[in-house]
């Protein structure tokens, strides 16, 4: 079963990151990621972003992934 901090790990390998958090049961998991990589993205293409990150995991560990996505900019006004 896979965790969290594996969870966090796989994304942080392949999304360089200000901020990564993950939750979840081994099952569903929700994602507060803070990336540069976002800056001028949709809210789509920051999840293809991740998505990427994650590779074959996604449809082969991970069953079910929340994710909210931010710039660093946008973070630092949720701040």
């Amino acid at each position: 079963m896979v965790t969290p901090q594996q969870i966090e790990q796989y994304i942080s390998q392949g999304l360089p990151c200000i901020s990564l958090k993950v939750e979840g049961d081994g099952q569903h998991f929700e994602a507060i990621i803070v990336s540069p990589e976002f800056e001028g993205k949709s809210p789509i293409q920051r999840h293809q972003l991740v998505y990427k990150a994650l590779g074959d995991r996604m449809r082969e560990e991970i069953h079910a992934l929340s994710m909210k996505t931010y710039t660093p900019e946008q973070w630092a006004k949720l701040s």
